[in-house]
């Protein structure tokens, strides 16, 4: 097993990204302390690991101290922290003019300073057990998409983060820090998200080849593949690193034109 007797702090893991991250490890070997806002989800999953493989935090991690009830939960319940995943997140559509300062502020402090200050209140453990963090971004965090103006702004400090931390605390601690920064991933919220914008319920079956070539678009699970890798020793001393995971070149990339508004030539 891959994270054999790793115990694993995954912020926002009763649903989507972070649940499927959860699952994994502890396929893997893990144990995890389970985190979120949706309490029944969040027993959902915990039975489904196990009470030996898990117990869940219900907590907003902006809260002042939730970052240190999570450390201290890892410790009292497993004895150790080996790694730390910044899952949690709010995603809203804004953009300049829809944006103001208060919610800028708390776009931020959900997205890019809760995963700060949990960093530090594990730091002391992470250190001693030569550990790691996993800071889950998007592909937003390299300028974003209009409508998502606050969100890509925060996941874009969180990159700029990990690249500055993955330097600085594996020269000093010994911690790596990386980052995966997913595309399009089909989780619980983002169909909620989408039907609240007037889209069908299935409307993920029929996207246009440009969004999606595969012909869909990505699943948690395969999130959470590639975020054992990261967690696990077999990534080494690799730190300071960010991996897109998204179907398509992001950045450079010529997006496809439409063949059918293009003459036929004669």
């Amino acid at each position: 097993m891959r994270l054999a007797n790793k115990v694993i702090i995954i912020t926002g893991s009763c649903t989507g990204i972070g649940k499927a991250i959860a699952i994994r490890c502890v396929a893997e070997g893990a144990r995890v302390i389970v985190h979120g806002l949706e309490k029944e989800w969040g027993e959902e999953v915990v039975a489904s690991l196990g009470q030996q493989n898990a117990v869940l935090h219900i907590e907003d991690i902006t809260h002042e101290g939730t970052v240190q009830r999570l450390v201290d939960l890892a410790i009292s319940t497993f004895g150790k922290l080996d790694a730390v995943v910044n899952n949690a997140a709010v995603v809203t559509s804004s953009n300049i003019h829809t944006t103001d300062t208060a919610l800028l502020r708390k776009v931020i402090e959900v997205n890019t300073v809760a995963p700060f200050a949990l960093i530090k209140a594990a730091l002391p453990h992470l250190h001693q057990q030569k550990g790691s963090v996993l800071n889950i971004g998007s592909v937003n965090a390299f300028s974003g998409e209009p409508n998502l103006f606050a969100y890509s702004v925060s996941k874009g400090a969180l990159m700029t983060m990990t690249q500055n931390l993955g330097d600085t605390l594996f020269r000093e601690e010994g911690v790596r820090v990386n980052q995966i920064n997913p595309g399009w991933v089909l989780t619980e919220n983002e169909a909620i998200r989408k039907r609240q914008h007037g889209l069908a319920d299935d409307w993920y079956k029929d996207l246009p080849n440009v969004y999606a070539p595969a012909g869909r678009i990505i699943w948690p699970a395969e999130i959470a593949a590639a975020a054992i890798y990261w967690l696990s020793d077999e990534s080494g001393p690799i730190s300071g690193q960010i991996m897109t995971l998204e179907q398509y070149p992001f950045i450079g990339r010529n997006p496809p034109k439409d063949t059918s508004t293009i003459p036929t030539k004669k």
